[in-house]
């Protein structure tokens, strides 16, 4: 059985780490609403854009689709996954890593690379995979301009045909205790597919349709991976303040235990030095 210095010991050892995980879980906090805000006034944009861009696409030629729109056949693929660059977020980072892998084993037949946004992908893939790209660093000052010249990269790269398909993957923000991972395809861009025939919608294009896809598309595909960061920022406060939360709940639990056990302890010390001193009472009575 554990003396008392070292059930003292732990219980002091277990209140230091609730004062941590206690301060993290209200830095969390402060930070998770202006990421919230963030992605908030950001999702409005990018799906008008997205609607605006097949509005558009709808009533041009065939013909003249755009390059970002183009399938051809599949043989190699780019993954592009949005993790942190830090732990203690509960099942935020582990819960990518295990989608990039079931994405593996599902696209087994093709050529696979990764794009890593965030030091957690790039550790856990970095050994295993062929590593396309690690773009951590964007988190150091993330704006639009750092994500679009990332993103620029990798267009470059479909344009070659060096990758025939890219995916995204990262946690969307829905709320502070849920993200759900989500996996949307980047390249080729897609376009609503229907038999009915198409009506005419009231537009004036000035120059044209096509350069007016030529500077939408690129646009759309960036704004698209930045949103999918801002998801990915808001979830990661949301996890680890609540991961914070349970953390804190659970090492109070703990010290509870310990200071019952504790008193136990020390209780039955007392009355075995009790004990003691009234025997040896009794033997110098008796003798």
């Amino acid at each position: 059985m554990a003396n008392l210095k070292e059930i003292r010991s732990r219980i002091s050892s277990i209140s230091s780490t609730m004062q941590i995980t206690r301060a993290m879980k209200m830095v969390s906090a402060a930070k998770l609403k202006k990421a919230q805000d963030a992605i908030v006034m950001l999702r409005p944009y990018s799906e008008k854009l997205q609607e605006l861009i097949q509005n558009v696409n709808s009533s041009s030629d065939p013909d003249q689709i755009s390059i970002y729109a183009q399938k051809r056949e599949v043989k190699r693929i780019l993954f592009i996954a949005v993790t942190s660059n830090r732990g203690l977020a509960g099942a935020f980072n582990s819960s990518i890593v295990k989608e990039l892998n079931i994405q593996f084993q599902n696209n087994s037949k093709y050529e696979i690379e990764v794009l890593s946004i965030g030091k957690k992908a790039y550790d856990a893939i970095r050994k295993s995979r062929k590593v396309y790209a690690n773009e951590s660093g964007v988190y150091d000052n993330l704006n639009f301009e750092v994500v679009a010249n990332v993103v620029e990269g990798v267009m470059s790269s479909f344009r070659d045909g060096k990758f025939d398909e890219v995916y995204l993957i990262y946690n969307k923000f829905v709320n502070a205790a849920t993200q759900e991972v989500t996996t949307e395809q980047l390249l080729p861009i897609l376009m609503p597919e229907t038999t009915e025939p198409q009506t005419e919608t009231d537009y004036i294009f000035e120059p044209n349709r096509e350069e007016i896809l030529d500077n939408l598309i690129p646009k759309s595909i960036k704004t698209q991976v930045f949103k999918a960061i801002l998801d990915s920022v808001a979830s990661e406060h949301g996890a680890r303040m609540t991961a914070m939360h349970k953390a804190t709940d659970n090492a109070q639990a703990l010290k509870n235990d310990l200071v019952i056990f504790y008193n136990k302890a020390r209780q039955a010390a007392i009355t075995n030095e009790i004990l003691e001193i009234v025997s040896g009472a009794e033997a110098l009575k008796n003798s």
